[in-house]
């Protein structure tokens, strides 16, 4: 039985989070099923209309997207499984359908034990050039927030640590708004900040969240639909 990787990477404060974010979070490989989340993004995208054309060549890696709107509806698909090298590992896909075209945009994140405690790394975009180190932690009422440490861009052989003058962050906070709709939603915030540019994406909104079971039944622990997947996996840290 595998434990979840948040789990594992927040060790006893996982049992701080709030009890919805817990059964959020405690997809595992294995399990047979998998995560769906539907809803409304009230923002999402780049505010800053000069940087625009700058994210479009961006858009391919499925990482960044040159696109602003308020009310888009969006689509996550949650995966747990082992990674080719063996990592328990959650894959996430969005769908985010603005008019007239839908961008994904797609990372892994996996655990990482070199450094003695588990870690968590995060591999962004389809080719998962891009690898940043996730640091969580659990705030006084239980939400979760991530935030992305130093980053690396692995090009061919290279591994390229990005310097801090140039590396974007990125700020996440997740939590459970009960009077949301007088159901309650599951509500989410991302920003990315880089120090010369400023805000250069964000996305907040909120959803709702479902486990589906894999088609066949599966239980196998690596198993990833091939749509999930990415072009390239990446065992480099």
């Amino acid at each position: 039985m595998y434990t979840p990787i948040y789990e594992l990477a927040l060790g006893r404060d996982f049992t701080r989070l709030q009890p919805e974010l817990q059964e959020y979070f405690s997809l595992a490989p294995g399990s047979g099923h998998y995560g769906v989340g539907e809803g409304v993004f009230d923002v999402v995208g780049c505010r800053q209309p000069w940087l625009r054309p700058l994210l479009r060549p961006a858009s391919g890696e499925q990482a960044f997207f040159p696109e602003y709107g308020e009310g888009i509806r969006f689509r996550i698909e949650n995966h747990a499984h082992l990674d080719p090298f063996g990592r328990s590992s959650l894959t996430a896909r969005r769908e985010i359908y603005f008019p007239g075209t839908t961008r994904i945009f797609q990372d892994t994140t996996s655990v990482d034990g070199a450094g003695g405690s588990p870690g968590l790394l995060d591999y962004v975009g389809r080719y998962r050039r891009l690898v940043t180190d996730l640091n969580l932690s659990v705030t006084p009422d239980g939400r979760l927030r991530g935030v992305s440490e130093a980053s690396r861009l692995l090009l061919g052989p290279l591994r390229i640590p990005l310097p801090d003058a140039l590396d974007a962050k990125a700020y996440a906070e997740q939590w459970w708004d009960p009077e949301a709709d007088g159901t309650g939603k599951h509500r989410i915030q991302v920003k990315v900040i880089q120090p010369q540019i400023g805000l250069v994406l964000v996305y907040a909104g909120h959803f709702d969240y479902r486990l589906e079971p894999y088609p066949g039944g599966t239980t196998a622990p690596g198993h990833l639909p091939l749509y999930a997947q990415p072009d390239r996996w990446e065992r480099r840290t």
